[in-house]
């Protein structure tokens, strides 16, 4: 009873077998059956779809085709042609090499792997592909250029390394621009070319270099972080985290990265924080957050110069401008250069009354941006100011501060209104004096206290000058300048006593 079981169980276990082999053999028909007329369709579809630029439908067509006959070599090496199209050399060495196991007599494979050897700065390895062309067609004119190159190039090599070595950098970057023009496709020359540039100061060349060098690495973790490194330097935090984020991507525990990338998300979003803050014109708060900002990168240059220029704009807007002038000449002493500094420093200026100084930081920052409007604008106000404030200045007669409100402009007026008017003195010397301060006091209160008046005044241009034709001469008593009367309004009902 037990022999029947056991030969019954045998005779499952054959029948399954059987029939996985059939199973096996119908898919392997469906792979490897391709008929020599399917194989040269595919080949023919590919070479039209190359021709037309539709390079990812040939490489379907180029797969097809190889999966149908593994032993063409001209199949191999027409896929690795599809593959140099598409840019992707890499992936065509593979097929070039299958192409000449295949046929080792290929020349025009062997002179191609050659080629992409010497781009990808393989010296010895293009040497042995040329030399093998040579010996098979020692006229080939191509394949002595492309080995005289060979020779170029390691030399070049080597006279690079050496000279990295003792520290001349300027000379290295002489040698490695022809290095990289024979060998574009290797990332060791643009890296050791791009860690000269940084050590001569210039790290906008290094970001050219290590941002085609990222891709000519399959993990090039080293070189992200290094570039998001110098975007974060020169103040580019966007691109920064950008890059930190390519390295993670490759591996998200690497340490390096996730440091890095913790510091420049904190600061980018302290950066962007603020920025928004004084689009709302909450400029408190966005000076709290630049000074969050210095407290978080406290030995880049390029974010404590930012903070700063950015508190300096910030006093300014609240009519800070004793505070808003320190900060914004100690942003000056480290960006003298900087037009927007100079400009809020100006406007800092025009608050505190100082109009030539606040010139002077116009006329600067022209010299640095002669076309920029906002600065010629600045500069025309700036100069219209200080003419009216050789004749007259409605803030000086009250002695009050430009960004004063009504409420303190009337405060200083009635103050100084008592103080001169001319009832208070003796002499008619002292009341004719007395009358005309009387009056320039009740013009700048009437100036000031009027909102289109005071920003015309702002704007360097006086409201009550004859000359601007803009007086408000609409009747009244025409005894008082411009049909105002000082002694009609107000609180003060004063009688002029007259010996």
């Amino acid at each position: 009873m037990m022999d029947s079981g056991r030969r019954r169980g045998l005779n499952s276990v054959l029948s399954s077998l059987s029939l996985l082999c059939v199973v096996l053999d119908l898919q392997l028909d469906g792979v490897l059956g391709a008929t020599p007329v399917e194989i040269e369709h595919h080949l023919e579809m590919g070479r039209k779809l190359l021709a037309a630029g539709q390079l990812a439908e040939a490489l379907s067509h180029y797969h097809s085709a190889v999966e149908g006959d593994s032993k063409n070599y001209l199949t191999y090496y027409k896929r690795a042609a599809v593959f140099l199209a598409m840019g992707k050399s890499k992936s065509a060495l593979p097929d070039l090499t299958q192409a000449i196991q295949l046929k080792p007599d290929f020349l025009a494979a062997r002179l191609q792997r050659g080629n992409i050897l010497l781009k990808q700065g393989s010296t010895q390895e293009a040497r042995e592909d040329f030399q093998a062309v040579l010996k098979r067609s020692p006229d080939h004119e191509e394949a002595h250029d492309q080995l005289h190159k060979a020779d170029e190039l390691e030399l070049l090599q080597e006279e690079a390394h050496e000279t990295y070595h003792h520290g001349d950098y300027t000379t290295t970057v002489q040698a490695l621009e022809r290095v990289i023009e024979l060998s574009p496709w290797d990332p060791e020359s643009r890296e050791l070319r791009a860690e000269c540039f940084i050590r001569l100061g210039e790290p906008r060349k290094a970001i050219m270099d290590l941002t085609p060098a990222t891709r000519l690495r399959a993990d090039n973790r080293a070189g992200f972080l290094k570039l998001s490194q110098l975007h974060y330097s020169l103040g580019e935090h966007h691109d920064s985290l950008n890059h930190v984020r390519e390295c993670l991507k490759l591996d998200q525990d690497d340490k390096e990265c996730f440091a890095h990338y913790k510091q420049v998300k904190k600061l980018s979003k302290q950066l962007d924080s603020a920025e928004e803050l004084i689009s709302e014109q909450r400029y408190q708060e966005a000076i709290d957050k630049y000074e969050s900002v210095m407290r978080t990168e406290p030995n880049v240059a390029f974010y404590i110069n930012k903070a700063k220029e950015r508190i300096c704009f910030c006093l300014v807007k609240m009519k800070e401008a004793e505070e808003a002038l320190d900060i914004c000449s100690e942003a000056h002493q480290r960006e003298p250069q900087n037009i927007h500094i100079l400009r809020d420093r100006a406007e800092a200026y025009i608050l505190m009354q100082e109009y030539e100084k606040a010139v002077e930081d116009y006329q600067e920052a022209r010299e640095f941006d002669q076309e920029n409007q906002e600065i010629r604008e600045g500069l025309d106000r700036a100069q219209k100011l200080l003419k009216l404030s050789r004749k007259r200045d409605y803030y000086k007669i009250l002695g009050v501060s430009r960004s004063a409100n009504k409420q303190e402009i009337i405060k200083a007026y009635r103050k100084l209104a008592q103080q001169w008017h001319p009832d208070n003195f003796q002499s008619e010397a002292d009341k004719k004096e007395a009358e005309k301060r009387f009056i320039e006091i009740a013009s700048a209160k009437e100036v000031l206290t009027d909102p289109e008046m005071r920003q015309k005044f702002d704007s360097g241009e006086d409201p009550l000058d004859p000359e601007n034709h803009q007086g408000g001469g609409g009747g009244g008593n025409r005894e008082w300048p411009f049909g105002f009367n000082p002694f009609e309004n107000g609180n003060f009902h004063f009688k002029f006593q007259y010996n």
